[in-house]
């Protein structure tokens, strides 16, 4: 088996590396209440719901 002739420099191996980790967008799913675009796993800024269930109210985040 071949031995590398010279060292890779840590840089050459990061940059390498780099394309293994990159991030990969969120999903961006419709929520079933207000139908807005929403991250999938989140609760939706728009209505508050997340899973059939009110978590934020809304309408009180707006009086203020």
């Amino acid at each position: 088996m071949g031995n590398p002739a010279r060292k890779f420099s840590k840089g050459r191996t990061s940059r390498r590396r780099a394309v293994t980790f990159k991030a990969s967008m969120p999903q961006i799913v419709s929520c079933p209440q207000c139908h807005e675009m929403k991250v999938s796993h989140r609760v939706c800024k728009k209505c508050g719901y997340y899973d059939g269930k009110e978590i934020i109210d809304t309408l009180k985040d707006k009086s203020k």
